[in-house]
């Protein structure tokens, strides 16, 4: 990506520190979260009240109807957001990036995502349809087929991970066009909820983040006019243009700081019930422990060390900083290093907990289950690995290993 492709937005000294979300706002999210959780509903309510705030337009542009936000300030609403409700904010995270993107393009001075800020700013909701079983490398390849017709593009195929998906009104998604077999390209869409030809299929019964309710979208055949195709790319690394590379920021950025405000949450539940729990061995509070407060402390240090970093690429984004091939590394590290650190700081806060811990009404057993998933989110342990590495090593991304 050549330097300002994207870029070149405010500085992060121009970024408000006052938050959208009161404190009673998030006080209500946090009520409900364990409902959500208990009785695997989606987030309807949480959902009205975004939408009222103007949470959801929040990243368009002023001019056209919406808060401005860059993505330095979207990210600290959302970690605020997830110290009350953790799968709210990763849910809405899906159409957040959606908006944000399409905010960056338009700043410089790429228009063809207006329409996006226009509906989102008039109220649609927009989705992600990328996850695919067999397809470890999303936005790069696809298992999706994508068939040139006349007026648009056939979509064939199967999405998991849907989250959204009561609620979403334009579906984002992507699927591999092998017309030519030596040069295969990707798709990049925009699906109505009124197209015909898929599906909904309710699968979500899982670990945590529940209220997701990230069901899988089965496409079969869906046509999606031109209008609504974003980019069509080649596949693989070679098609990392500032659409693709806008998107993985925006998601896995946002990703990150999801994790990183409910491990702060795990911390700030850790920090009261250490002050409350007593211990007739110690005549007072188990804050007074030393064990407690070397566990403590280890999840002080773990939460030092995510904040500082998801803000700096925040504001390397913002301020168009020339990381040139190395911006996917550093965008897969930031996430990797949230949820890896997250997922300490919640561990050790059930060990604080102890037996209370792995009660549900004590709050961390949910927290547990949710930042598990964090591990899991693209792009996991071994995508990161792989492309880190290649990236320090100047080796490309697509560079398939040779055995023998």
């Amino acid at each position: 990506m050549a330097e300002g492709e994207i870029l070149g937005m405010t500085s992060a000294a121009a970024v408000p520190t006052t938050s959208i979300l009161s404190d009673d706002t998030l006080e209500r999210f946090r009520q409900r979260a364990a409902r959500y959780d208990r009785e695997h509903q989606f987030f309807h309510e949480d959902l009205q009240e975004l939408r009222g705030l103007g949470y959801l337009r929040g990243p368009v542009p002023v001019e056209l109807g919406g808060g401005g936000w860059t993505m330095a300030q979207s990210m600290r609403e959302q970690r605020r957001l997830a110290t009350a409700a953790a799968p709210t904010a990763l849910g809405i995270n899906m159409h957040q990036y959606w908006v944000g993107l399409a905010s960056d393009l338009r700043r410089a001075g790429d228009s063809s995502l207006e329409w996006v800020l226009t509906a989102a700013a008039a109220g649609e909701v927009f989705a992600a349809g990328h996850a695919e079983s067999g397809n470890d490398v999303p936005l790069l390849l696809s298992t999706t087929k994508a068939e040139r017709v006349e007026g648009g593009y056939r979509f064939t195929g199967r999405k998991s991970f849907g989250s959204l998906s009561p609620v979403w009104t334009y579906l984002g998604l992507h699927g591999m066009d092998t017309t030519d077999p030596a040069h295969p390209k990707i798709v990049h869409a925009f699906m109505p909820r009124d197209t015909e030809g898929y599906y909904v299929e309710e699968t979500w019964d899982v670990l945590g983040m529940r209220a997701t309710r990230s069901e899988d979208t089965i496409l079969d055949g869906v046509l999606v006019p031109d209008r609504f195709v974003a980019r069509v790319v080649p596949a693989g690394a070679a098609g990392l243009d500032a659409f693709v590379l806008g998107t993985l920021a925006w998601a896995l950025i946002g990703f990150a700081n999801v994790y990183y405000g409910l491990a702060q949450r795990a911390l700030d539940l850790t920090i009261a019930a250490a002050r409350k729990k007593t211990s007739i061995a110690l005549g007072r509070s188990m804050a007074y422990h030393p064990g407690v407060q070397h566990q403590v402390a280890e999840m002080g240090l773990a939460l030092e060390a995510i904040g500082p970093h998801l803000d700096r690429i925040a504001d390397d984004w913002m301020s168009g900083v020339a990381h040139g091939a190395m911006w996917p590394a550093k965008i897969f590290a930031a996430k990797y290093q949230a949820v890896e650190n997250a997922w300490r700081v919640v561990d050790t806060a059930l060990d604080v907990a102890g037996g209370f811990g792995i009660f549900h009404r004590s709050g961390i057993e949910r927290l547990f289950r949710d930042a598990r998933l964090g591990r899991m989110h693209p792009a996991n342990w071994m995508l990161t690995h792989e492309l880190v590495g290649k990236s320090l090593l100047g080796i490309s991304p697509d560079e398939s290993p040779r055995w023998g």
